[in-house]
């Protein structure tokens, strides 16, 4: 990465493993300093074992997108620790049901909004105020060519997506005249936990063929996403 994020902050949703794990490693190798949030604390602090030893800094927060109390205090945690975030990664995600749309359950549908789409828009809410103040700042939604062009058997992941692809465009017409990008980065499917589901089930894999790419290379644009900002930038 030849991109300098010296001085920066950045926090990275569902940064303990596959996309969200690439992309703090890649920002810390950049000179930022990388909030690492995630549900699980060991996860956490494996990458931020990680950063360090490359020499960088960074704070683990173990919490879920699903508990509004503990969105708001991971970002003051944040705050608090670094005095600002300069970049926003919306990378946390969920996907509970693969199978027919209309066969999944009620409490899938809720819980894969609630990560996906509600869990992103109370991030957002957090942070957007300091990087206002600021005029600047840059906000990367991961969403996924499934929100574009969906598979089978992927249904209410692929229409949480196409909300994501939304809310940014939304995002930034209002964000833009602050100084602030608001962007969504639509990879193909990684082979992450996540999606474990598909990719060890022949069946299941068969459905979505042709969609795979890894970590590492899904992580690579993001990495160098931000820079600079100019006050009329509004996005895509």
């Amino acid at each position: 990465m030849d991109t300098d994020l010296t001085g920066k902050v950045a926090l990275v949703t569902g940064g303990s493993r596959g996309i969200g794990r690439a992309i703090a490693l890649g920002f810390a190798r950049a000179g930022a300093q990388v909030v690492v949030a995630s549900r699980k604390q060991a996860g956490v602090d494996a990458v931020e074992a990680e950063i360090r030893q490359l020499g960088g800094t960074a704070l683990e927060i173990a919490a879920h997108l699903g508990d509004d109390q503990a969105i708001e205090a991971r970002v003051e945690n944040a705050l608090a620790a670094f005095g600002r975030i300069d970049v926003l990664v919306n990378n946390a995600a969920t996907n509970p049901h693969f199978g027919p749309l209309l066969e999944a359950t009620a409490a899938q549908w809720d819980k894969i909004r609630q990560v996906n789409l509600r869990g992103v828009f109370l991030v957002c809410q957090q942070v957007v105020p300091g990087m206002r103040e600021r005029h600047s700042g840059s906000i990367i939604n991961i969403a996924s060519i499934e929100g574009l062009r969906p598979s089978k058997l992927i249904g209410v992941y692929s229409i949480s997506k196409a909300g994501l692809i939304l809310l940014t465009q939304a995002l930034a017409q209002e964000l833009g005249p602050f100084g602030i990008r608001v962007n969504a980065l639509a990879p193909r499917l990684v082979r992450t936990d996540l999606s474990a589901a598909l990719w060890q089930a022949p069946a299941l894999a068969e459905a979505v063929a042709g969609r795979w790419t890894s970590p590492r290379t899904a992580s690579a644009r993001r990495s160098s996403s931000p820079r600079p900002l100019r006050p009329t930038s509004t996005g895509p």
